[in-house]
């Protein structure tokens, strides 16, 4: 997951966006995924909100990942859980091309995907009060001082979130940064609508797949920290 904030550090104050512009090679497989499977599997970016139950033919529990990333939990989490309806955002071409091939390869009728700025989705796209969840895995930690402004989760964007959960709906997000683990948990906790389920961080939840670079980094003693909160 990717956020983007001014190019240069005395710009002008602009919206808050979820990622930043980064080129990515296509593979092959990629390109056919998304000139095949994009119509069926990808939504168009709209300005009024969703009506999930006819994009999925089916009323079932929403849940909404912001920067998937390759898609491989995002496919893992939508195949454990079949009972529950996916939405997945992501920009970034060569992603969103990956995980449409597991899409396909685990013939997974519970997962749509958009290919648009997070916020923005979140802001037309989904209704007030109408999510069972929220993940967000690894955002970009933005590790310099300077740069810390970038990050995606910031107070404003938190309420943004919380504003489109139902009672009772989970906000999941996990870091292998530290610093960033830290400042998500004072601004999730600052938020008055949500409620953390624990004391500090969570253990990690054995719906959240472990990935390949997350294992290797706990192979080099690196940490990870999950939050996980629920909406009064």
């Amino acid at each position: 997951m990717e956020e983007a904030g001014p190019t240069q550090d005395n710009a002008a104050p602009r919206a808050i966006r979820s990622f930043v512009r980064r080129a990515g090679r296509m593979g092959s497989g990629q390109v056919r995924a998304l000139a095949q499977l994009g119509p069926r599997f990808v939504l168009p970016f709209q300005t009024t909100p969703l009506d999930a139950a006819a994009v999925f033919g089916r009323s079932a529990p929403l849940v909404v990942e912001i920067g998937f990333g390759m898609g491989q939990a995002t496919a893992v989490i939508a195949a454990q859980r079949p009972d529950t309806n996916f939405i997945g955002i992501e920009v970034h071409a060569p992603g969103v091309g990956a995980l449409l091939q597991r899409i396909d390869q685990a013939s997974l009728g519970n997962l749509r995907l958009v290919q648009h700025d997070a916020v923005a989705v979140l802001e037309h796209m989904i209704a007030p009060a109408s999510l069972a969840g929220i993940q967000l895995f690894f955002p970009d930690p933005w590790h310099k001082k300077k740069h810390h402004k970038r990050r995606l989760i910031q107070a404003p964007f938190v309420a943004l979130l919380a504003s489109r959960l139902a009672p009772g709906g989970r906000l999941h997000c996990a870091t292998d940064w530290q610093p960033y683990a830290e400042q998500i948990l004072a601004v999730l906790s600052a938020e008055p609508t949500l409620a953390n389920s624990c004391t500090g961080f969570a253990p990690r939840p054995d719906d959240r797949p472990m990935t390949k670079f997350e294992q290797r980094g706990l192979n080099l003693g690196h940490g990870v920290w999950d939050l996980v909160f629920t909406r009064r």
